[in-house]
């Protein structure tokens, strides 16, 4: 059977996505402040191997920004509060303080939504285009434990890219930084169908 809802929750999702890539990546982060939750993209077009020779509609990551509120049921959509533009900076920081990758590599796109479609929107963008730091290289997206909370292991993503001071303090993982971009590397070969 033929079957086709341009109304379905999963196409409105993907239609989101569409309109997201539809907009030309510009440099990390933005320089304007702007207001909103949203779904954003990051883009790698340096030199560092593991990630050589991505393009413009390949993403190295997908994220959201959800609105303060959410988790308390009050109208997020309401509340001028720029967190995705917060949610960009602070992954620049993580990207500066990295000492093996430069900001200045990074691109950005973004686009603000109603809250109802910013997580169906980042899984439909996950989901299609698997980005090396949502699925392979995890926990850029990871915020400092805080004190007495420094037992856990170092992510995957500040193994390979050390640099953030609070980091530092947490356990080295069993798998090294060469295990992890052999993986990077069997990942981007697979995507490729090589």
């Amino acid at each position: 059977m033929r079957a086709y809802n341009p109304l379905s929750v999963e196409e409105l999702g993907r239609n989101a996505a569409r309109a997201l890539m539809d907009y030309p990546p510009i440099d990390l982060p933005p320089r304007e402040s702007f207001n909103g939750g949203g779904v954003y993209t990051i883009h790698y077009s340096g030199p560092f191997p593991a990630y050589a020779g991505m393009g413009d509609e390949e993403p190295i990551y997908v994220g959201k920004a959800d609105l303060p509120g959410k988790r308390q049921g009050r109208d997020a959509a309401r509340q001028a509060d720029p967190a995705l533009h917060q949610r960009l900076l602070k992954h620049a920081h993580s990207i500066e303080s990295a000492g093996n990758i430069d900001l200045w590599d990074f691109q950005c796109r973004w686009l603000v939504l109603d809250p109802v479609w910013i997580g169906l929107t980042e899984q439909v963008l996950i989901s299609a285009y698997s980005p090396i730091w949502n699925v392979v290289v995890e926990g850029f997206g990871n915020n400092d434990p805080g004190s007495g909370r420094y037992n856990q292991r170092r992510s995957q993503w500040d193994t390979v890219h050390p640099g953030r001071a609070w980091a530092a303090r947490l356990h080295d993982r069993q798998d090294d930084a060469n295990t992890i971009l052999e993986a990077v590397t069997t990942h981007r070969n697979y995507d490729s169908g090589v």
